[in-house]
């Protein structure tokens, strides 16, 4: 990719500014109580009101606008009267579609008092994540942000779900490249800068096992357990990195 990225960042950040600030209003209205279909309906409008598009809404046949995945539900999970209670946790994934570019992010929220260990999990997965983030420069390889994810978490004592993985985003949803959560360093190609991508990591409390539920689209963990995700999505310079989709209240 060229030297002339300015107009993609600034474009994609505009989209992931939108989207950030759709998960910070999320997060004035998340506790016992509600159900995640309104969490839904604050996404849509949200990203409607600030002149976007919710991206998830009809892509590939999905129903909602955004994405509410409680406690094992690893991703995916669809809006629904699901309500939320104490000791939940949730992870709400949007994307929001601006001038034809995607801003992608989600957050995981604690519903009410949560367990000490649901807590670590949290923490252990952004943590995970910004470590990833903050290795991110001009002809690393893309083994290198799996392996940071994962040598972080598995010495934590949990698992990296290998079934979903971070990808290249702009004026496509989904593109390449595929980034994983997992890997070795020194594989997979070199990153450039002027690449856009996600980086958004899954992580489990069990093992790393999922499956997909009848409805297409719900992803669990296969032994039950608990899940966390945070995402970010990314520009690479040549000497870093933009965060694209960066909290104004974080």
């Amino acid at each position: 990719m060229s030297d002339n990225y300015k107009e993609s960042f600034e474009k994609t950040k505009k989209a992931g500014e939108i989207a950030a600030g759709a998960l910070d209003e999320v997060a004035k209205i998340i506790k016992p109580g509600i159900q995640t279909d309104e969490i839904d309906k604050l996404c849509y409008e949200y990203i409607n009101d600030n002149g976007a598009y919710s991206a998830p809404l009809f892509y590939r046949g999905f129903p909602k606008s955004c994405c509410t995945s409680t406690n094992h539900i690893v991703c995916h999970g669809i809006p629904s009267d699901k309500t939320l209670k104490d000791g939940d946790i949730v992870n709400v994934d949007v994307t929001a579609l601006k001038d034809g570019w995607h801003g992608d992010t989600s957050r995981t929220y604690e519903i009410g008092e949560v367990s000490v260990k649901a807590k670590k999990l949290i923490k252990t997965t952004f943590d995970a994540m910004m470590k990833a983030i903050k290795i991110i420069k001009e002809d690393v390889f893309l083994g290198d942000i799996g392996a940071t994810i994962q040598n972080h978490v598995e010495a934590e004592g949990f698992s990296v779900v290998q079934d979903f993985c971070g990808h290249g985003i702009g004026r496509h949803f989904h593109q390449e490249p595929n980034v994983l959560h997992y890997g070795k360093k020194g594989t997979g190609e070199r990153i450039k800068a002027g690449m856009i991508f996600t980086i958004e990591p899954m992580i489990n409390f069990g093992k790393y096992e999922t499956k997909t539920l009848n409805d297409g689209w719900t992803a669990v963990t296969k032994d039950k357990s608990l899940s966390a995700q945070f995402e970010h999505t990314i520009g690479v310079t040549k000497d870093g990195y933009e965060i694209f989709t960066l909290s104004k209240q974080q």
